[in-house]
């Protein structure tokens, strides 16, 4: 059995559900572990066979220091000063031999505008020398704060099913 991290940064706890959602549907086939992006390892071990980042996308790409800022003077209870974009930043470069899926949570409202976090971190991952191992993925959420759109859930765990059916074991 392969093993996954799914890596997630969150400030109103929605791309943290998302987040579990996704590792329900891998844990199906694969051990998983689910990490706060602030508590993540810089240097994922090497028996991983996949990795899954998300984030939030603020201002069409990952978060910044001044959007984090910005979120929790919205009221934003959770993240830190670190997200995504800088652990990504910071991962030892490649090859790798693990897989890397990328996904994001952004505002319904903004479903056809460019740019996204999750497309962001898989330009950062390929940088850093990871394969990706399908197309990254967006969740939706009603408003800034969310909640979630119904059934946004069960399409995180079928997406972590069917990127865990893609990675060799």
């Amino acid at each position: 059995m392969g093993k996954a991290l799914v890596v997630y940064e969150s400030m109103w706890g929605n791309t943290e559900k998302v987040a579990r959602a996704i590792a329900d549907g891998l844990g199906d086939s694969m051990a998983v572990e689910v990490c706060e992006v602030g508590a993540a390892t810089q240097s994922p071990s090497s028996d991983l066979a996949l990795i899954v980042v998300g984030g939030p996308t603020h201002a069409f790409s990952l978060s910044r220091p001044s959007t984090r800022e910005d979120a929790r003077r919205r009221g934003a209870d959770r993240g830190g000063e670190s997200g995504v974009r800088e652990w990504l930043d910071r991962l030892p470069g490649g090859p790798h031999a693990q897989r890397l899926a990328t996904f994001d949570t952004r505002v319904t409202a903004m479903r056809h505008l460019p740019g996204s976090a999750a497309r962001s971190a898989a330009r950062a991952a390929r940088h850093h020398g990871y394969r990706r191992t399908d197309d990254s993925e967006s969740f939706y959420v009603a408003d800034v704060a969310g909640p979630l759109v119904d059934g946004e859930l069960e399409r995180a765990t079928a997406w972590g099913r069917r990127i865990a059916a893609a990675v060799p074991v």
